[in-house]
């Protein structure tokens, strides 16, 4: 493994908590799953997988109340399907009819240090070594490449991202220490057919959270 460090920041951001079945409410603090996610917008392949070690908060935890319109339904997979067999299927919404306007509790002006390691899988990638993922990942890291813009939560809320190459020169993170409750940690995809979550006790030490490993004992379902 070799670890990477990204800056993501952002105007707003939100993380919602699951345990909310209407309303948007972010965790204070960005989850490891969206982490993960914005490592793999720049680079993912199947021989590759991200592990998220630590979350750095560079600014003051914000909070802002929205009210925003959302799509309240989605399209039939069946109508997907018998579109996809030559059938004749409506593939579309009428967003005036499943229009939901619902409040969310977002994060604003948001930033954060990310530390990830880049495991290579060599079984899956049998004629390549570990070298070939990260110079791929450094380059286009360093050259603000990505395959989708990597976002905070939710996929209007764009991320900017920046390869950080040495921590030294890099501003402190804020100095706060408290309790963040048990956080979102990543979805259990064993049984893809019903991924199931598990998460951990999340704690923002001087600035700085610790993710468990997903096989710790710190993670439960």
């Amino acid at each position: 493994m070799k670890r990477y460090c990204l800056e993501l920041s952002g105007n707003y951001a939100c993380f919602t908590r699951p345990e909310m079945k209407v309303e948007r409410v972010s965790y204070d603090v960005i989850t490891p799953s969206a982490a993960r996610a914005c490592f793999e917008s720049i680079l993912w392949k199947p021989a590759i997988r991200w592990h998220i070690r630590e979350v750095e908060v560079l600014n003051p935890i914000n909070w802002i109340n929205l009210r925003r319109n959302e799509v309240g339904n989605v399209i039939s997979t069946r109508n997907v399907e018998a579109a996809m067999k030559g059938g004749d299927a409506i593939l579309g919404l009428n967003i005036e009819d499943e229009r939901q306007q619902r409040a969310g509790l977002f994060l604003r002006d948001v930033a954060y240090r990310i530390h990830a390691d880049l495991e290579f899988i060599a079984e899956r990638d049998k004629s390549a070594n570990a070298n070939k993922y990260y110079e791929m990942f450094e380059r286009r890291a360093s050259r603000g490449q990505c395959v989708n813009q990597p976002y905070l939560g939710c996929r209007e809320f764009s991320a900017f991202f920046r390869l950080i190459t040495d921590i030294s020169v890099e501003p402190a993170p804020i100095n706060e220490t408290r309790e963040l409750g048990f956080m979102l940690h990543d979805l259990d995809f064993s049984k893809p057919d019903d991924p199931m979550p598990r998460f951990f006790r999340a704690r923002l030490e001087n600035g700085k959270v610790s993710i468990p490993d997903w096989n710790s004992t710190e993670v439960k379902a």
